[in-house]
């Protein structure tokens, strides 16, 4: 593990863990999993254009209404087990102190959760990125990315040895340069496992990230093709699950809950046989 930046840890971590949601760790006995990708805009509540100016201010100072929208947020990831967020805030004034990563684990009772500090202002802002899992990490890396301060990969492995599942959360540049860069570093991490799972705000379109990007090369599939920002209209499709063609998809969604100015991406995956009954436990 190596220091790059004051507050921020790079290299192999162990996730937090939540003792009393604490289970036997592995997979659901049926083989399925199942993964969101949620930008929650630090619990902020965009509805209009206009209340990117109007709610701006809380980008810095606390916010009665934050609390409500946290709220909402947990409900809907009690029926997930594997979680990445965005725009996360790890504890500061405009949260009100609360880490809200973790503070997404105990209203999702997930065991397992790591908050990844990608830009580090102090008492004023801290911007994360986190990771939500009921399945014990066999591994968990932090990663910065390529390009100006800000942006990370948090790496999960699930499994050993080639059938071992790999997922990587990110929240990616919005110049495509930087973020040519960045999927240029992503692929280098990934490109040894057979099973890949990609999840995130990737600030660009499917057709680019697998047509056009350092990622072409993976045969990735894009199941969802739903716009899903800003979340009162969508026209843009930036969030994404990608999968490798060794993982069968069982189910996508954009789920319809305008509670940040981006959508939430909902895919439910069956694994193969190998990673499912020979790789990892098994949730009892």
């Amino acid at each position: 593990m190596r220091r790059m930046r004051p507050g921020r840890l790079v290299g192999l971590h162990e996730p937090r863990v939540n003792e009393h949601h604490l289970q036997t760790p592995g997979l659901p006995a049926d083989g399925r999993l199942r993964l969101l990708s949620f930008n929650i805009q630090v619990g902020i509540s965009t509805e209009r254009y206009r209340h990117y100016l109007t709610r701006g201010w809380q980008h810095l100072l606390p916010h009665i209404g934050r609390a409500g929208n946290l709220q909402k947020i947990g409900t809907l990831l009690n029926d997930f087990d594997l979680v990445a967020l965005q725009e996360v805030d790890g504890g500061s004034l405009r949260s009100g102190y609360v880490n809200q990563v973790e503070h997404l684990a105990q209203l999702g009772a997930f065991p397992y959760w790591y908050q990844q500090l990608n830009r580090n202002l102090g008492r004023f802002a801290q911007h994360s990125n986190g990771v939500l899992s009921r399945l014990k990490p066999d591994v968990l890396e932090d990663h910065p990315l390529p390009g100006p301060a800000g942006r990370g990969a948090i790496l999960v492995r699930f499994g050993e040895g080639p059938d071992a599942l790999v997922v990587v959360m990110m929240h990616l540049a919005l110049g495509a340069k930087t973020r040519a860069r960045q999927l240029a570093y992503i692929r280098e991490l990934i490109g040894g496992y057979r099973h890949q799972v990609l999840m995130g705000d990737m600030n660009t379109h499917a057709n680019d990230l697998l047509d056009h990007s350092p990622l072409r090369d993976l045969g990735l599939v894009a199941p969802q093709i739903e716009a899903t920002f800003p979340s009162w209209r969508p026209q843009r499709c930036l969030d994404h699950i990608l999968l490798s063609p060794t993982l069968t998809l069982e189910r996508v969604e954009v789920l319809a809950q305008p509670i940040s100015d981006h959508l939430p991406v909902a895919v439910e995956i069956r694994l193969p046989d190998a990673l499912t009954m020979d790789t990892l436990p098994v949730l009892s």
